[in-house]
């Protein structure tokens, strides 16, 4: 019988919470002002918040709420109530080790969740410096553990030819993956299926740099879900789920759009957003394909759906007990990861106000019967292969 402490847990979803000073440390205040991301008091709110000319993105302390004592949306006020290990990486290393992780992929948490905002922000030259900035941040924290701190990289997907120079220069930086919104449109962009996009994908599989779609990518805003009479917690967790659910959505376009049939060497991660759907999803897919007549027009679609995503596309679970466990069951052990979301709300990090478990006694008591070879592929072997690491 093996033992899961055996194998080397790559986390393929966590988040590196940013430092107030990240944007004005590095992008010129004096030549733009407060145009660049920024961290001040909010009155109104009462807690500490990141801001672009006077318009509110995001708290400071939402995304650490790994060991909070208030459930979400309550969250640290300031970013000195955080916990250290959401941002500093010596001490993220020693809760990694307590919690038998040996490496983590390294996420954004404003320039993924506040991105609309952070692509308004005045001048193109802007944006990008900004985008940069960010990048090189990430880049420098994931120096301090190589092989253990796996970067992927924001793009100015609003500039094709600025996003196509910056898959340039962080593939050179080390950077494994490129992260990329659900739905451009949303900024006024092609739409995903659109041959628009079809630069930057032959630039991303030459590289063989995985596409990231990471739920919520856009701006996240609570008042969209639910009356308030509901309450905030209720409509909190509607939130959560409609975002989980939004990935199928992405996996239909890649498939149905011919992305995945033009080219059929790049890789694609649904993250965050569990795995128990993908099943009906892709059974779902098969039934449509065939029965709306796909091969009348499409001919040149040699695969079904489903056969598209065994090539392709990579789903992460995190909290999911019997639904992971079906899914694994029916579309195999090959497209699946292993996240803990650390530090956002659902991540696995026990606390006063979270129902979670230590990412090592949930593995070992939900899948812990998992045959070696699949437990491996899932903890490990697939995340390796995926994101071209030597761990």
């Amino acid at each position: 019988m093996y033992d899961l402490r055996d194998i080397k847990i790559i986390d393929t979803d966590t988040h590196v919470v940013e430092p107030p000073d990240l944007w004005t440390a590095r992008v010129s205040t004096k030549k733009w002002g407060d145009l660049v991301p920024h961290v001040r008091w909010d009155d109104r709110e009462g807690d500490e918040a990141w801001f672009v000319s006077g318009k509110r993105m995001s708290a400071v302390g939402a995304p650490a709420m790994a060991g909070w004592t208030e459930f979400p949306p309550g969250h640290p006020r300031r970013f000195s109530d955080t916990d250290p290990r959401s941002w500093d990486p010596a001490k993220r290393l020693t809760l990694m080790d307590e919690y038998g992780i040996h490496a983590q992929i390294l996420y954004p948490n404003v320039a993924v969740f506040s991105s609309k905002t952070l692509q308004s922000n005045g001048d193109n030259e802007l944006q990008i410096e900004c985008i940069k900035a960010y990048n090189d941040y990430l880049t420098e924290w994931a120096q301090f553990a190589p092989g253990r701190y796996i970067p992927v990289g924001i793009l100015p997907f609003w500039d094709m030819e600025a996003t196509l120079a910056e898959v340039e220069r962080i593939a050179a930086d080390g950077h494994k993956g490129l992260v990329f919104t659900q739905n451009p449109a949303a900024f006024g962009l092609p739409t995903l299926t659109d041959p628009y996009w079809d630069r930057l994908w032959a630039s991303a599989q030459e590289k063989k740099l995985p596409i990231n779609f990471h739920i919520a990518s856009g701006e996240v805003d609570l008042s969209g879900f639910g009356h308030e009479s509901n309450g905030v917690h209720a409509n909190y967790a509607m939130m959560g789920i409609s975002f989980f659910m939004d990935n199928a959505r992405t996996i239909s376009q890649l498939i149905c759009g011919g992305i995945c049939h033009r080219f059929p060497d790049l890789k694609f991660v649904s993250v965050e957003s569990g795995i128990g759907w993908m099943p009906f999803a892709l059974e779902g897919l098969d039934w449509q394909w065939k029965n709306s007549g796909v091969h009348k027009d499409r001919p040149d679609y040699d695969l079904l759906p489903s056969e598209y995503f065994q090539r392709q596309i990579y789903g992460c679970f995190w909290f999911e007990q019997a639904s992971a466990l079906s899914a694994i069951d029916q579309i195999g052990a090959d497209n699946v990861l292993y996240e803990t979301d650390y530090p956002h709300p659902t991540s696995m990090s026990p606390g006063p106000a979270s129902d979670a478990q230590r990412p090592d006694d949930y593995l070992r008591q939900n899948f812990g019967h998992l045959s070696e070879e699949d437990a491996r592929k899932i903890l490990h072997d697939n995340a390796a292969k995926l994101y071209n690491l030597d761990v």
